[in-house]
């Protein structure tokens, strides 16, 4: 069961996070770090991923990454203005500036990474003024369930 949406949540934010949480457990089945991201654009989700960097060999192959790929492929542009992505964990900084430089206007995670996070926790690329592009973000939608699902999936690798 999902949990109530925060101040200022909107429902279409809880129910995209239940998609990328979905998709989250994906790559839990499979054994990689449970993350899943979606991109939506007009309330329509034009890209999806979950992490495959173990099983593809691919160091880049984070949630957000295949998110923004599927993405640009689907809408045929790197640009993806007017884009919303929904994501179970903080993204890192690869995935971030992957971010700023596709233009996503928002970013919405789950549950922050302290060890990592490049929105606002460790680094605040998504904000950062230097860069040419800002995201909107908000973070903590569906925190708890999204982090139970990661800290289970450490403790069970201990």
């Amino acid at each position: 069961m999902a949990e109530a949406p925060e101040i200022g949540t909107s429902s279409a934010d809880v129910d995209f996070m239940l998609r990328a949480l979905e998709l989250a457990r994906v790559a839990e089945a499979a054994g990689e770090v449970p993350v899943g991201a979606v991109i939506v654009r007009d309330g329509t989700i034009v890209g999806e991923g979950w992490n495959r960097p173990i099983s593809a060999n691919d160091p880049t192959a984070h949630a957000e990454i295949i998110a923004l790929r599927a993405a640009a492929l689907r809408l045929e542009t790197y640009r993806l203005l007017d884009t919303t992505l929904y994501v179970t964990l903080e993204p890192c900084a690869m995935c971030a500036g992957a971010m700023v430089h596709a233009r996503v206007r928002r970013l919405v995670y789950a549950a922050s990474d302290p060890r990592a996070g490049a929105a606002e926790s460790v680094f605040s690329i998504v904000q950062h003024p230097a860069l040419n592009h800002r995201i909107e973000f908000t973070s903590g939608v569906m925190a708890e369930e999204c982090g139970a699902l990661l800290r289970g999936f450490f403790a069970r690798r201990r």
